[in-house]
């Protein structure tokens, strides 16, 4: 009768013991730590940020607004506007509207310059009483392509919103060019805050008087 075999144990030393211990102790710390809350990601790490819409003041005029010209009617005046904007009034006293913004246009005949002390005695008071919540920023004069030019700067209530009835405020650019008998008067306008530096450059350079 034949002797059963027993199966195989290697026998370790000392040293491989440890090592041993050593290897289960890694493979139980990499593949468990549940209870602890860990992982192998680095807490460090972020999520991709997310890429936010910009978001423009309101009455904001866009930068790739079209322009196209106005010639007022038995006139040798004419400005650039918005296109697309609406026109309503005559065609000497013109007002383009979009949404919140406003330009107006008013050419009249008269003998003598206009001057700062007489847009500040004069023009000034007639603003104050027409303009709701009227408030004066400051009187300068300013170069465009059409020659120097009075600036009124000022703010005011813009009309109440048909809806909600609230009432924003506006900001106003008031350019008075003269020449040859001829006086255009161009008011800018649109909501305090809104970045229209450049479109309203775009409309106070375009002015002709020929």
């Amino acid at each position: 009768m034949s002797a059963v075999r027993q199966p195989f144990r290697p026998r370790l030393t000392p040293m491989g013991a440890t090592l041993a211990a050593v290897v289960a102790t890694a493979l139980i710390a990499g593949c468990g730590g549940g209870s602890s809350g860990t992982s192998g990601v680095s807490e460090s790490a972020s999520a991709p940020a997310v890429a936010t819409a910009e978001v423009n003041p309101p009455g904001d005029i866009p930068d790739n607004q079209a322009y196209v010209t106005y010639a007022v009617t038995g006139t040798s005046v004419s400005v650039k506007v918005p296109e697309g904007w609406a026109q309503s009034g005559p065609a000497a006293d013109a007002v383009f509207t979009d949404k919140l913004n406003r330009i107006e246009v008013k050419v009249s005949s008269t003998d003598a310059a206009p001057t700062i002390d007489g847009v500040k005695s004069g023009e000034v008071p007639a603003l104050r009483s027409a303009v709701p919540a009227f408030a004066l920023g400051d009187v300068t004069t300013v170069d465009r392509k059409a020659g120097q030019a009075i600036l009124v700067t000022y703010e005011a209530d813009a009309a109440p919103d048909p809806v909600t009835g609230n009432v924003a405020r506006d900001a106003a650019e008031r350019y008075t060019f003269f020449r040859d008998g001829t006086r255009v008067d161009l008011t800018l306008s649109g909501p305090k805050g809104a970045d229209n530096v450049d479109p309203w450059r775009i409309v106070s350079d375009s002015v002709v008087l020929r």
